[in-house]
């Protein structure tokens, strides 16, 4: 699939032609929080696969799984843009709210599914973690 996107005023662009390794909806208290919503939409790829223009601005935190994780964003109009989770180093996570065709996004699982707002409820049938997905 081509997959491109951008912030909102249009410096930072992204894309690729490559498949999603997966779709999920978060709703940890950082992603709510960073996203300003809910919940944040993220499109799992390779890292080699995404291309990146423009200058980004990155926030590092320690996420509730405690891994490291670094959150990119345009610094003109504060468009998150991606995160990459030291726990997963071989994948960029893109925000599906920037994709030029947010049909595109088809979330496939959602993770820490216990703590969504009464008003963002988890998207029923899609498999959904009460924390994060478990390991191993």
């Amino acid at each position: 699939m081509r997959v491109s996107g951008q912030c909102l005023c249009g410096a930072v662009r992204y894309g690729g032609e490559t498949e999603p390794q997966f779709q999920v909806k978060c709703y940890c208290t950082d992603c709510r929080k960073s996203s300003a919503a809910g919940h944040a939409a993220m499109m799992g790829f390779a890292r080699e696969a995404i291309a990146v223009s423009g200058d980004l601005k990155e926030f590092h935190s320690k996420a509730d799984s405690g891994a490291d994780v670094a959150r990119a964003f345009c610094p003109n109009c504060g468009t998150g843009i991606y995160a990459k989770n030291a726990a997963m180093p071989h994948l960029i996570f893109l925000r599906a709210s920037t994709l030029d065709d947010p049909n595109l996004f088809a979330p496939q699982v959602v993770v820490w599914a216990a703590r969504a707002p009464s008003w963002d409820p988890v998207t029923p049938g899609v498999q959904a973690f009460p924390e994060g997905p478990p390991r191993g």
